[in-house]
């Protein structure tokens, strides 16, 4: 079974952990960067804000899970 994380502000993605999402606060480019590439091989899909969003670029695709941006 998969899990579901997030990454990115703490204060945009609390909401998610009520729900059982494993939240990763990650502030900033390198900060996000490293929580990608840490994320376990049991995560099927991953949350993230637009700011984490904007820090992956060419890093998403190579990854088989479904990743989605929150609402900004």
């Amino acid at each position: 079974m998969s899990r579901v994380a997030a990454i990115g502000s703490w204060t945009e993605l609390a909401c998610y952990a009520l729900v059982g999402v494993e939240v990763v606060d990650a502030s900033g480019p390198e900060a996000v960067r490293r929580a990608w590439e840490e994320l376990p091989e049991d995560v099927g899909v991953v949350l993230l804000t637009p700011e984490a969003r904007r820090s992956l670029p060419g890093l998403l695709l190579p990854r088989e899970l479904l990743w989605v941006v929150t609402p900004g």
